[in-house]
């Protein structure tokens, strides 16, 4: 078979970032290249063939467009997945070369975005400069892995942890949104990468780089795009998605934190929920109001704050967790609105040594249970009824130590769970109170950042046409999930 032809990477170059989104696009002579012609030849064959019917989602592979998955709770929903890893691992059907970066893939319309930085002069960097460096959003093709296009810009870095972007890609329709750690803010074309909008959160907002980075991915909600910004008056922004322009902004928090905001529905009642440093809140989205607010915790912070991971809901309970301060659970009521405090974890106890205490890992809440990698790596289960230990296990997070601030990525597919560690372990598991089932396992990644005494890999994956996509600070690599014909 004749290989396809090379695919030409496009490159938006922006100099010095300074908010006024001129920028200069280089690129290759523009055609299409042989395998996209093949797939838009099949795409054409199969819909002529099926116009009397409707495909589902599993037939034709569903999309990772963003932070959590298509329904943005961590459910991969696609069948045909397999029950076990070979004994040589999941197949590989690609690899392409990227940089560092703590941003995590989505997946959308046959590509792959991604974030990543490269350094720069350190040593030559002028006095009070941060660290120099490129950002770059980079598009892939999804099938090949084959790199369509890259838009990047210089930016000093002037936070902890400087290795590179936090946030996922969020795609919507023709759109792609990127935030960069220190601040840039982006809307681009999803075929070309062409800048439609951009901003410097920072200069607009009067505001600073949270001590890690942005790190909250924006929320698409209708036609609005949901920032955590910080500065008076603007902890959360609300953009209007196809020109940036502000709809409104809410809240002021010392430290707006890294917890991606959830919203719940119940009742034609629709709440905003936004985490920050010393408590919730509940906003309607379509203004920006404060629905309710619940001091989290009872004590004066512990700074800089670690509230990381995003919020879960299930039915109207709400469940945040963090390493200094251990759990909160809330009872949402949706027609006051208002919340109740069913149970919290001690206030002032930094130890937590039987309940969970999650650093970065969004802990699970499944069949009344509660599943998290707890602050030196065990992964504990806890009682949603009343916040009791019911179980703990150091096995999931493939260490044979305490791993302190061990982290590891659940997503839900059926009545299994697939679970990316920092170790670079994907495992097939089942959670339930009797213990962690390990199904299978397969050492997938090379964990390429040193933090806390051990390399580790802190980039959250996408599920997508019944594949994975992971990246370490080398590579961003496709696996393929399929269960084999029978």
């Amino acid at each position: 078979m004749r290989q396809p032809s090379p695919v030409p990477q496009p490159v938006v170059r922006l100099s010095d970032f300074t908010g006024s989104g001129e920028s200069t696009v280089f690129c290759q002579e523009k055609f299409v290249p042989d395998f996209q012609v093949l797939r838009m030849v099949l795409v054409a064959s199969v819909a002529a063939a099926c116009s009397g019917g409707v495909f589902s989602s599993a037939a034709l592979g569903e999309d990772w467009p963003h932070w959590f998955g298509p329904t943005h709770d961590a459910v991969w929903h696609e069948d045909g997945i397999l029950e076990s890893f070979p004994p040589e691992g999941p197949k590989v059907l690609w690899r392409a070369p990227v940089n560092k970066g703590y941003s995590g893939p989505s997946v959308a319309n046959g590509k792959v975005f991604l974030s990543d930085r490269i350094a720069g002069d350190v040593q030559n960097r002028k006095p009070g400069q941060g660290l120099p460096g490129v950002e770059r959003y980079l598009c892939f093709d999804a099938a090949t892995g084959k790199p369509l296009w890259t838009r990047e810009y210089n930016v000093d870095y002037r936070i902890s942890y400087p290795e590179g972007p936090r946030t996922t890609p969020t795609v919507d329709g023709d759109r792609v949104y990127f935030l960069g750690a220190m601040g840039h803010l982006a809307c681009l074309k999803v075929e070309s990468g062409e800048t439609i909008w951009e901003m410097q959160l920072m200069e607009k907002y009067q505001t600073k780089a949270p001590v890690w980075g942005f790190s909250v991915h924006p929320r698409i909600d209708g036609d609005r795009l949901i920032c955590v910004v910080g500065g008076t008056g603007s902890a959360v922004v609300c953009l209007n998605k196809m020109t940036g322009e502000e709809i409104w902004k809410s809240q002021t928090a010392e430290e707006v934190g890294y917890a991606p905001p959830v919203i719940v529905e119940k009742d034609g009642m629709r709440q905003l929920i936004y985490w920050y440093d010393t408590g919730l809140v509940g906003l309607n989205p379509d203004n920006g109001e404060a629905l309710w607010t619940h001091e989290f915790p009872k004590v004066p912070p512990q700074r800089p704050v670690v509230c990381i991971v995003t919020p879960r809901v299930k039915d109207d309970l709400l469940l945040i967790s963090d390493f200094y301060n251990g759990s909160l659970l809330l009872k949402l009521d949706f027609k006051k609105p208002g919340v109740r405090e069913v149970w919290s974890s001690t206030p002032g106890d930094q130890e937590h040594k039987n309940d969970l205490n999650v650093l970065m890992g969004t802990p699970v809440i499944y069949k009344d249970h509660i599943y998290g990698i707890a602050g030196e790596g065990e992964m504990r289960c806890v009682s949603m009824l009343d916040q009791s230990l019911v179980w703990r296990d150091l096995a999931p997070s493939s260490a044979k130590r305490d791993a302190l601030f061990a982290t590891s990525f659940f997503i839900q597919n059926g009545e299994r769970f697939f679970q990316l560690n920092d170790q670079g372990f994907l495992k097939i598991c089942k959670l339930s109170p009797k213990g962690f089932e390990e199904i299978s396992s397969a050492n997938i990644l090379k964990p390429t950042s040193f933090a806390r005494g051990r390399d580790v890999v802190w980039s959250h994956p996408a599920f997508a046409n019944r594949c994975m996509f992971a990246r370490n600070d080398e590579e961003l690599i496709c696996f393929d999930l399929a269960a084999s014909p029978k």
